[in-house]
Parts: C-alpha cells; sequence; structure tokens
C-alpha cells in the first residue's frame, strides 16, 4: 500500500494520552477535537497498540481503502512525538486530492487536536 503523505510533530501531553485520544476522540465532550466534514465519515480503529500504535480507517467514504497510522513515541511521563501516515491502496490519488487530504488529516492531528491539550 502506497504512502501518500506523512507528518511527525511533538504533541505536549505523554503517549497514553495521545493514544486514548485517538482510540477514543469524544472522551471529552468539552474538548471535541474530531469535528468531520459533510462529506467524511468517523473513522473506525483497525489496529491498535497501547500505547505506541493506532491505525485508522478511512475519513472519505469515497476512498474506502484509506488508511490513516499514527506511530506514537515518547517517555511515560513527557511530551509525545506523534507521526501520522496517509497510506492508501493503487490507483493512488492525483496530486491534488492528495494535497486536499493530507491537508485535511493535518487539520484534524496537528491543528484540533493538539489545541485541546492546550497549544
Amino acid at each position: 500500500m502506497p504512502e501518500i503523505a506523512s507528518r511527525r510533530r511533538n504533541q505536549p501531553p505523554p503517549p497514553h494520552i495521545v493514544y486514548e485520544a485517538l482510540t477514543d476522540p469524544d472522551r471529552d465532550p468539552v474538548r471535541r477535537w474530531l469535528i468531520l466534514h459533510n462529506d467524511e465519515q468517523r473513522p473506525t480503529i483497525a489496529e491498535a497498540v497501547e500505547p505506541n500504535l493506532v491505525v485508522w480507517t478511512s475519513l472519505w467514504p469515497w476512498r474506502p481503502d484509506a488508511r490513516i497510522r499514527f506511530d506514537i513515541v515518547g517517555p511515560p511521563h513527557g511530551s509525545t512525538t506523534l507521526s501520522w501516515t496517509l497510506i492508501v491502496d493503487d490507483p493512488v490519488p492525483d496530486r491534488e486530492t492528495t494535497v486536499r487530504m493530507r491537508k485535511r488529516v493535518n487539520e484534524l492531528i496537528n491543528a484540533n487536536l493538539r489545541f485541546t491539550f492546550g497549544q
């Protein structure tokens, strides 16, 4: 499965908190961050290994093969390095679609999620 986009960024909480946020995005109803657009669907967990790995199913009904892999690294009581990778089956989407998908995942993870942690 081709990797079409990825990003890595630090998140302030320790890995187990980031893991919980990714596996249960609605755990804190006051701090909602997984706010989907009309053309998106709620992902499910395809794979999870606490506290280091979460794989989501697709956000996009029109691209059901897409997966978002989250690699969570850090000490138990320090900040976390969170990497996400967008993976699809062939055929790979065109550049414009890839950029749109990449920007959307980046918005959800490195803006919305990050803001819930006070950053």
